[in-house]
C-alpha cells in the first residue's frame, strides 16, 4: 500500500539513535544513513519497499508534529510490543499509553503508544492473540 513514510526530526543524531534501536528490535534493515544530508531509511528484511525515513524538514523550516497523526509499526507478538516500548522509553521517548489490549479497536489489538523527541506519535502493535506455551 505504501511506497514510503517520511517523518521530520529536529536533532538527526539523537533521533537516529532512537529509531535505529527501535527498527533493529522490529527486525527492519537499515537501507542507508547519510549524515551529510542528514537522512536515514529502513525497510523490511529482503524487501525494497515500503521505506521508513527520518530527515530534517525538506523546506528547512522547524519540525512541527502533526496533531492526531499516529505512525504504527507492526510487531509479530506482544513480547516485541513490550520490548520496543521499553526501549523507546529508555531512549527518551514519552509514554502516550503503555502496552496493553485495546479492545475498543478489536479483541486482539495489543499496542503501546509513545512520542519521539520531536513529538511524533508512534505505536507498536500486534494484532494476533496471545500465544501460551
Amino acid at each position: 500500500m505504501f511506497s514510503h513514510i517520511f517523518i521530520s526530526v529536529s536533532d538527526f543524531e539523537k533521533s537516529y539513535q532512537f529509531y535505529s534501536s527501535m527498527m533493529k528490535g522490529l527486525g527492519l534493515e537499515e537501507r542507508f544513513c547519510d549524515r551529510n544530508r542528514p537522512w536515514a531509511g529502513w525497510h523490511s528484511a529482503g524487501e525494497s519497499r515500503p521505506y521508513f525515513f527520518i530527515c530534517h524538514p525538506y523546506d528547512g523550516k522547524p519540525h512541527i508534529p502533526g496533531n492526531g497523526q499516529v505512525l504504527a509499526f507492526m510487531a509479530s507478538d506482544r513480547t516485541t510490543v513490550r520490548a520496543i516500548y521499553d526501549l523507546a522509553i529508555e531512549k527518551g521517548g514519552h509514554c502516550e499509553g503503555p502496552p496493553g489490549l485495546r479492545p475498543e479497536y478489536h479483541d486482539d489489538f495489543y499496542g503501546a503508544y509513545f512520542r519521539d523527541y520531536d513529538g511524533n506519535k508512534l505505536c507498536i502493535v500486534c494484532h494476533e492473540p496471545e500465544i501460551f506455551s
